[in-house]
């Protein structure tokens, strides 16, 4: 896909409506490989440079979520990266599986999750 202003917008505000049905913060959305980049080493280390190969990275510590636009060919993928990405900020202790990808389909189809407090 190409980003353009109302693809950023229609991705944030899908962001901000399953971070409330997940019951998290909304994390900051980065949507470019030189977004992800121009963010400090300490907060994007592990996965800083490897990002571009993947639709979505999760860096969990820093509340940031990164959606590689360029990477996704429709609307459909965007919204499961977003739903994905959202489930990892969510069940942060859980690792792809079944259950995982259970929550993911779950989160497609509306479902809400209590408020999650993160653990400082």
């Amino acid at each position: 896909m190409k980003l353009d202003p109302d693809l950023r917008f229609m991705i944030l505000e899908k962001v901000g409506i399953y971070s409330a049905r997940f019951g998290i913060e909304e994390p900051k959305i980065l949507l470019t490989t030189k977004e992800v980049l121009d963010m400090p080493k300490e907060i994007t280390q592990g996965r800083r440079t490897s990002a571009y190969k993947y639709l979505g990275v999760s860096y969990m510590q820093n509340n940031l979520v990164f959606i590689n636009v360029r990477k996704i060919p429709d609307e459909k993928t965007l919204e499961n990266t977003i739903v994905h990405e959202l489930i990892h900020m969510r069940f942060q202790y859980l690792s792809h599986g079944k259950r995982f990808n259970k929550l993911v389909r779950q989160g497609l189809a509306g479902k809400t999750f209590k408020p999650y407090q993160k653990r400082r």
